[in-house]
């Protein structure tokens, strides 16, 4: 009986100074005064650990919102700003977004009707025999080409030219500013002595794969580049250059898809483009 006494007196003290031997975790987190103590996260090591929770979880949201602030931002800091020699060409351009189809005919322009070097030759044989290699023509000594390999540039692929009713579409000869876009831009102004030496410029022609020819149509820069990243340079160049010597005009947004294109390449240069 005095042992139970003496241990029913022990456990009433113990819960007294806030212990239990059944559980001697529990205890009152009071000070001496009475008041709770600090929270453990008061410490300068958890202090520390929050603010790395919070920078890390501030950078997050920067990260993700910085893709859509940036290009405003790089505008106004002139980050986004195209310079070199083509850049300056493109600034000469008049820009008129008032630009009209009306009234263009392909046939206006004369492709293939003339032969302004005097070989001999059309400009489409012209073209191939300039942008293939290993090219054989169909007689020694002629200039119809009848095979060759194209180092396609608007895809990046190699294709071989082989002349016949089916496959010699497989290679085609685009006008780098499309007959459409010209007269758009300025040439239904133009004599036919003046279309003519356009649709027949060695400096606007180029051997292309057929598909991305037909893909491309009559779309200028603002709505269409080649899927070859590595062209894109040279072929916008060469519109400047194009347009620049023809005096035509650009709409607003074909002159900002082109500077776009040559903030990544600004050491480019004017294109110069010969029939051999």
């Amino acid at each position: 009986m005095d042992r139970g006494r003496k241990q029913y007196q022990q456990h009433r003290g113990n819960r007294r100074s806030g212990t239990s031997r059944r559980y001697p975790w529990r205890r009152r987190s009071c000070s001496s005064s009475g008041r709770f103590s600090r929270p453990r996260f008061a410490g300068p090591r958890a202090r520390c650990l929050i603010v790395v929770a919070v920078v890390a979880c501030f950078g997050l949201a920067i990260g993700l919102v910085l893709p859509y602030v940036s290009p405003p931002v790089a505008r106004v800091t002139g980050e986004y700003v195209a310079t070199g020699p083509v850049v300056e060409v493109l600034r000469t351009l008049v820009v008129d977004a008032r630009q009209s189809g009306k009234g263009y005919k392909r046939d206006e322009f004369g492709y293939r009707q003339t032969d302004d070097d005097g070989n001999g030759c059309d400009i489409r044989e012209d073209i191939l025999a300039r942008d293939l290699h290993d090219v054989r023509f169909t007689v020694a000594g002629g200039c119809v080409v009848r095979f060759g390999i194209l180092e396609d540039p608007y895809t990046g692929r190699t294709i071989e030219f082989t002349r016949g009713t089916k496959s010699s579409t497989a290679v085609q000869i685009d006008h780098v500013v499309a007959l459409e876009n010209a007269w758009r831009s300025g040439a239904s102004r133009w004599n036919r002595a003046q279309r003519h030496r356009f649709g027949n410029d060695p400096l606007n022609l180029l051997a292309v794969d057929g598909p991305a020819n037909e893909e491309k149509g009559a779309a200028s820069a603002a709505y269409w580049l080649p899927t070859n990243a590595e062209f894109r340079c040279t072929y916008v160049a060469t519109q400047v250059a194009v347009k620049a010597t023809y005096g035509l005009s650009v709409t607003p947004q074909e002159r900002e898809a082109i500077a776009a294109v040559l903030r990544g390449c600004p050491s480019q240069q004017i294109p110069t483009r010969q029939t051999q």
